[in-house]
């Protein structure tokens, strides 16, 4: 096991990092911005260095500056968390050529998964099933119109390099799709530097499940079940679950198959995340692979009682998965909550500001993973979720139960936030139904404003 790592973000997850850190007899070092220099969990790390300004540009992007960082303090790893690099390729083959574990998966397969295109390609060939699509890169209008005749309109182009809704289009015409594919691929090239866009089928109302697996250096691949991460706004999730509410026992095992598969054939190790999208008659489809731990990753550690960021630090240090398939329990059901600092009612306008309330929930069955605390300042330089409300339960009811006593007990103020979105979406009998998709959100809860 390492002696000394490195943390190369902020937040919620630098915190739960140096957690985890801390049970395994491990130091941690915890890189900060001048925004963050009040951040209580600067003071449960070993040892903080500051890294720059708030601009994350000049900061937990700035890779000069980590890697000076690292070399002071004088670590054998790097964790970058998620979000910032931690789906660099750049940035880890630059942490191998300084002789720094990057806390993740081998720079090979990050760049096999982290384009689209190339991991379709992977997803084909071990049989993983696939959205119809066009073949390759679409780079002329002629040739996206083309595709979509053939596979049929609604069609959704995306960027091959990125996610979180960027790059991404949806037509349902000829001449939609003609004034879309310039658009998509400015946007993708703003966004990642790389403007290859592909086509593929879009279905209606789908549902978003992923699988968690974990790799190690040997060749060991597990699936730790399925989230469900179905409700979202513009692409970004607001709530998950496990397990996938509305699929039986044998498309679930299926799924997480499918999952392991792609895993292996990368020779994956670390913790990462195989997404798919589930159509109204429940088949589902390869959406992407996240080489990374995901913001959710809490959901599966209740449902299956394994601490991955634990796993990520000993896979990372060369050692043996010990988890055996048959003995990765999926038991009763867990509900994060992400609570942004935004209001709903203003079109998710950004909401910082010093929290004057900041009154968490606890009690049976409640986890809630936060940097943040009375009289803590939300910096309008970073993404917005100041905490993770989890509850879990023996059944679903009962985990939705917890939930809306959590969210009745969190107090915040006088910043807005998603609790009174996350109140009304608890109590929503579509919800509790399992009746929704990944539109639902934007077709229930418009804003006033």
């Amino acid at each position: 096991m390492f002696q000394r790592i490195l943390i190369a973000n902020r937040g919620e997850i630098a915190l739960r990092i140096i957690r985890a850190c801390k049970e395994l007899g491990v130091e941690s070092v915890v890189v900060y911005s001048e925004a963050d220099k009040n951040a209580s969990y600067l003071q449960l790390a070993d040892q903080a260095i500051c890294i720059g300004p708030g601009p994350a540009a000049e900061s937990y992007l700035n890779i000069p500056r980590i890697i000076s960082a690292a070399e002071i303090a004088d670590v054998q790893a790097i964790h970058p968390g998620f979000g910032f690099l931690s789906e660099n390729a750049h940035f880890a083959e630059v942490c191998r050529s300084c002789k720094i574990e990057f806390i993740g998966p081998s720079v090979e397969a990050m760049k096999m998964l982290g384009s689209k295109l190339a991991s379709k390609e992977l997803a084909k060939k071990c049989h993983v099933p696939l959205t119809p699509g066009s073949a390759g890169a679409i780079t002329t209008e002629e040739e996206a119109v083309e595709t979509a005749r053939k596979i049929g309109y609604p069609v959704i182009i995306k960027a091959s390099a990125g996610g979180g809704g960027r790059g991404m289009r949806v037509a349902h015409n000829d001449i939609s799709l003609r004034s879309s594919i310039k658009a998509a691929q400015t946007e993708a090239e703003a966004a990642f530097k790389d403007g290859t866009i592909f086509i593929e089928k879009f279905h209606e109302e789908p549902r978003h499940v992923e699988v968690q697996l974990l790799g190690d250096k040997h060749g060991h691949v597990v699936h730790l079940w399925e989230r469900d991460c179905t409700l979202q706004r513009r692409h970004q999730k607001l709530v998950e679950e496990s397990p996938c509410p509305v699929i039986d026992q044998k498309t679930r095992e299926e799924l997480c198959a499918s999952a392991v598969r792609l895993a292996k054939e990368a020779n994956y190790y670390s913790a990462c995340t195989c997404e798919f999208i589930m159509d109204k008659d429940r088949n589902f489809y390869f959406l992407e692979v996240n080489t990374r731990i995901q913001v959710e990753h809490p959901v599966t550690e209740l449902v299956t009682g394994v601490d991955l960021i634990k796993w990520q630090l000993k896979i990372a240090a060369g050692e043996k998965l010990t988890l055996k398939q048959s003995d990765i329990p999926q038991r009763g059901c867990a509900i994060e909550c992400r609570i942004n600092a935004e209001d709903p009612e203003r079109n998710f306008a950004p909401s910082p500001g010093t929290l004057e309330t900041f009154m968490t929930p606890g009690g049976p069955n409640v986890r809630l993973d936060t940097h943040a605390y009375q009289g803590y300042r939300v910096p309008p330089n970073y993404d917005s979720m100041i905490a993770k409300l989890l509850a879990y339960g023996a059944t679903r009811d009962e985990a939705i139960t917890t939930m809306k006593r959590a969210l009745d007990e969190f107090r915040v103020g006088p910043i807005k936030t998603t609790i009174p979105l996350h109140q009304q979406i608890m109590s929503n009998q579509a919800f509790r139904q399992s009746k929704v998709d990944t539109g639902w959100i934007e077709r229930t809860y418009k804003p006033k404003a």
